[in-house]
C-alpha cells in the first residue's frame, strides 16, 4: 500500500512538472515548492506512519516556500535592475 501511494505520488510530481512550460515564474515555483514539500513529507510521513499528512502538510509548507521565494527573487531583480538603471543614467549623464 505504501509502496502504490509512493509510486502514485512520483507519477503526479512528474506530470505537473511536464506541465510548468507555458506557466509564469510565480506558477512554477509555486507548484514546484509544492511538488517538492510534498515529496518530502511523504517521506518523512511515511517513516513517522502517517505518509497522507505528512504529504499533504508537506505539499502546504512547499507551496508557502515557493511563492515567498518567488516574491523575495522578484524583489531582489527590481532592486538589481534599478541600481543598474541608475548607474546607466548617471554614466550617461558623466559622458555628455
Amino acid at each position: 500500500m505504501k509502496k502504490t501511494s509512493l509510486v502514485l505520488i512520483v507519477l503526479v510530481i512528474s506530470l505537473a512538472f511536464a506541465g510548468c512550460s507555458g506557466m509564469s515564474t510565480t506558477e512554477q515555483r509555486t507548484l514546484s515548492g509544492g511538488a517538492i514539500g510534498a515529496g518530502a513529507g511523504t517521506v518523512v510521513g511515511a517513516i513517522a506512519g502517517h505518509t497522507i499528512w505528512g504529504a499533504a502538510i508537506g505539499a502546504v509548507a512547499g507551496t508557502a516556500g515557493g511563492y515567498l521565494y518567488d516574491h523575495h527573487e522578484k524583489a531582489q531583480q527590481k532592486a538589481h535592475d534599478e541600481a543598474y538603471n541608475q548607474g546607466y543614467k548617471a554614466g550617461q549623464e558623466k559622458g555628455q
